[in-house]
C-alpha cells in the first residue's frame, strides 16, 4: 500500500481504487489505509470517497515494509523492552495524532494492548476477533470504533428492535406496491462493511439470534421474508458492538457474550479531559465522583461527554452556570451526594439550575 502511494507521490487514491490495484478487498484496503494515516505515513484528503496521497513518512514505511527481517531468532524474554506492570508501552511509531471521526471531530488514541486502540481495533477485525466494548455511557465506546473504522454502519439498539430492523422488510413505494429492503446487517456483509450494535444488550436475545450466523464460520444468514434468500458476508465485514452495564434492561446473555472473544471495557480518560482545557475544578470533580463510584458510595460521575458539554456551557453561560447544571444532572438519587462534593470543592453553595424571578 505505502509502496503503491510514494511511486505516485502526487496522485490521490480512493480505496475502491487502491483495493483494485492491489487485488484486495475495499475493507481490508480501507483499514490499512486509516492504518497508514493514523500513524502519519499517508493522509486522508477526503471523506466522500475518501481519498489518500502520500506524505513525507510513505517513503519510510514503505521500505520498511519491503526489507526481510535480518534474523529469524527470536529475541529473548531478558532482552524485550517491557512496560511496568498496568501500563502500555508507547507505540513503536510514536506518540499517535488524533483520528478524525466521519462527522469531522477528532478521536485521541488511547492505549490498548501497547497499541493505539484504533490500531488494536484494526488488527481484530482482520483476524475476524468479534469485539464488545463496555462501560458507562459518555466515555467514548462510539467514538472509538468510528474512528477505527470509517465503512461503519451503525445499529441503534433498543428494545423494539425487530429481526427487520436488521435484515429488511417489504416497504411501500411510491407507486403503491412493496419493494422489500435490505437492512443493514445485509448492506454490511454484502458491502464487506463493519457493523456497530450500539447497545447491543438492549436488543432482544431472539433478534440478536438472526445475527449469530454472520458472525461464526458459516458467514452466511437467510433472509426468511425475501424468498429464504441467502446472504453470504463479503470480505471485510465485521460485527462489533456496545454495551452500557448500568442502563436499566441492559442484559448481556451468554449467548451474546460468547460471540465476542474480546471484551474491553472503557472508562473516561480524564487526562484528556485536562487535555482539552476543560475547567480544572470539574475535572477533580469528576475524578472524585469516578472514585466514589468504584467505592459503591455513589451510583454516578460525570464521563468525558459530560465535562464537554460543561465546558462548552461554562464558555456560553459561566462556570458557576456550568457547575449548577453538574448538579443538576446527576440523577435523584446522587443528586445530595454530587451537590456536597460540588459545594465543597468550590467553597460556595450550589445549587441544581433553575429559573429564576420574572425579569
Amino acid at each position: 500500500m505505502a509502496g503503491l502511494l510514494v511511486a505516485n507521490v502526487t496522485v490521490q487514491f480512493s480505496v475502491t481504487e487502491l483495493a483494485r490495484m492491489l487485488g484486495h478487498s475495499g475493507g481490508a484496503v480501507g483499514n490499512a489505509c486509516e492504518t497508514l494515516a493514523c500513524r502519519g505515513e499517508a493522509e486522508r484528503v477526503g471523506s466522500n470517497p475518501r481519498m489518500y496521497r502520500a506524505t513525507s513518512m510513505t517513503a519510510a514505511a514503505a521500505q520498511r515494509a519491503a526489507s526481510p527481517p535480518t534474523s529469524k531468532t527470536p529475541t529473548p524474554p531478558a532482552q524485550r523492552s517491557a512496560a511496568p506492570q498496568g501500563q502500555a508501552a508507547a507505540p513503536t511509531g510514536g506518540r499517535p495524532g488524533p483520528v478524525t471521526r466521519p462527522n469531522g471531530q477528532q478521536y485521541h488514541p488511547r492505549s490498548l494492548a501497547q497499541l493505539p486502540d484504533v490500531e488494536a481495533l484494526r488488527r481484530l477485525r482482520e483476524a475476524q476477533v468479534a469485539v464488545l466494548l463496555y462501560g458507562p455511557p459518555g466515555t467514548g465506546k462510539t467514538s472509538l470504533i468510528e474512528a477505527a473504522f470509517p465503512d461503519l454502519i451503525t445499529v441503534a439498539g433498543d428494545g423494539d428492535t425487530t429481526v427487520g430492523d436488521l435484515v429488511g422488510e417489504y416497504t411501500q413505494d411510491r407507486h403503491g406496491g412493496y419493494e422489500f429492503i435490505y437492512g443493514p446487517l445485509v448492506t454490511a456483509m454484502q458491502e464487506g462493511k463493519a457493523l456497530l450494535l450500539d447497545d447491543a444488550t438492549l436488543i432482544a436475545p431472539k433478534v440478536l439470534a438472526a445475527l449469530y450466523p454472520a458472525m461464526d464460520g458459516r458467514r452466511q444468514i437467510q433472509v426468511k421474508a425475501h424468498k429464504g434468500e441467502a446472504i453470504t458476508a463479503a470480505d471485510g465485514f465485521y460485527v462489533i458492538a456496545g454495551h452500557n452495564p448500568g442502563v436499566h434492561g441492559a442484559v448481556l446473555t451468554e449467548a451474546l457474550a460468547s460471540r465476542f472473544s474480546v471484551q474491553i471495557q472503557v472508562g473516561s480518560d480524564y487526562d484528556l479531559a485536562a487535555a482539552l482545557k476543560i475547567n480544572r475544578t470539574a475535572v477533580r470533580i469528576a475524578r472524585h465522583l469516578a472514585t466514589s463510584q468504584l467505592a459503591g458510595e455513589v451510583g454516578w460521575a460525570p464521563q468525558l461527554r459530560e465535562l464537554i458539554a460543561f465546558q462548552k456551557i461554562a464558555d456560553v453561560l459561566g462556570a458557576e452556570t456550568a457547575f449548577a447544571n453538574l448538579v443538576g444532572i446527576a440523577p435523584l438519587e446522587d443528586r445530595d451526594t454530587v451537590t456536597e462534593i460540588v459545594t465543597k470543592a468550590l467553597g460556595r453553595p450550589v445549587t441544581a439550575l433553575a429559573l429564576g424571578r420574572q425579569l
